[in-house]
């Protein structure tokens, strides 16, 4: 049974609080209720009602945010509702009661964006698709990613990596996007609005998953300081861009005595004809001077 744990996140409006889950608490479908009449499909959003100064509430892939009223500071409430959220979804209870549904479907949009690998290309969707990146080389390591499956179903798809809300594909080179990005495209807005899923429950299990974020966060505090310094720039300054360009970037390994810094590169990244400009004009310059002295040199492991 998963073990669900609850991040308090701030928005920009001061009613508002999310309470973020380390697991998805809904398959692509989003809902938002303005009272307990409404909220009757969904247990969890009926008992958050009672507390007398909820006032709306909205259940995303994620995370739960409400709206409260005036009358309280999140200040003095925030731990109290993570703690039931918290308890209730290890609970077990249904979040939505799917019998008692009768939610239209929600909409889902699917764009294509180009990446600097020719190779790869970005599908980026208005839902968010996994809560950690996954990369999958071949169907056999899909086993536990239905989505994955799928796509590996078309001829033309040799990889596939997702990461928040996107997936990239790598394609052979016996296509061109021009002939396949409108099919893939199709098919992957019909996949996500019939609510399928994108990983099975079971794709903890795959030995070629990456490690959650607690065991990363875990391994980071057993790093040198060097390393852990590294490790920083990179989640801030590096990770942004890699991401938008629908690939992904870990650190792997330093090391003091040759002063060398190791990562892998993922999604559209790996195998870049453009990744070495990347990592020697881009990284390793910026290593060099935000740590004068402690780099000499950066390498992919799996470039």
């Amino acid at each position: 049974m998963k073990k669900f744990t609850i991040k308090t996140v701030p928005t920009s409006h001061d009613d508002i609080m999310k309470f973020e889950a380390n697991h998805f608490i809904t398959q692509h479908i989003s809902y938002e209720f303005a009272n307990i009449e409404e909220a009757k499909i969904s247990p969890l959003a009926q008992q958050l009602f009672h507390l007398p100064f909820v006032k709306q509430i909205f259940i995303s892939q994620n995370f739960v945010a409400i709206n409260k009223y005036d009358i309280v500071g999140w200040e003095d409430v925030q731990n109290e509702v993570s703690e039931q959220i918290e308890a209730y979804l290890n609970s077990g209870d249904l979040v939505i009661n799917a019998e008692n549904n009768t939610t239209k479907k929600v909409p889902v949009t699917v764009y294509a964006e180009s990446t600097p690998n020719p190779s790869v290309q970005k599908y980026v969707a208005n839902k968010k698709l996994v809560l950690r990146s996954l990369e999958y080389k071949n169907l056999d390591e899909a086993i536990h990613s239905p989505l994955a499956s799928a796509l590996f179903q078309f001829p033309f798809v040799k990889e596939v990596f997702f990461d928040d809300n996107y997936v990239s594909i790598t394609k052979y080179d016996r296509v061109e996007w021009n002939d396949i990005s409108n099919e893939i495209r199709e098919f992957l807005r019909s996949y996500l609005e019939e609510g399928k899923e994108v990983v099975s429950e079971s794709e903890t299990k795959n030995i070629n998953s990456q490690v959650s974020s607690e065991q990363s966060e875990q391994q980071v505090d057993s790093l040198d300081p060097i390393s852990k310094q590294i490790v920083d720039i990179i989640e801030e300054y590096v990770k942004p861009a890699v991401a938008s360009d629908g690939g992904n970037i870990q650190f792997q390994n330093y090391d003091e005595t040759t002063q060398k810094v190791e990562v892998i590169l993922q999604g559209a990244c790996s195998g870049c004809p453009s990744s070495t400009f990347t990592l020697k004009n881009g990284i390793e310059t910026m290593l060099k001077e935000m740590l004068p002295g402690k780099i000499s040199t950066v390498e992919a492991i799996n470039g």
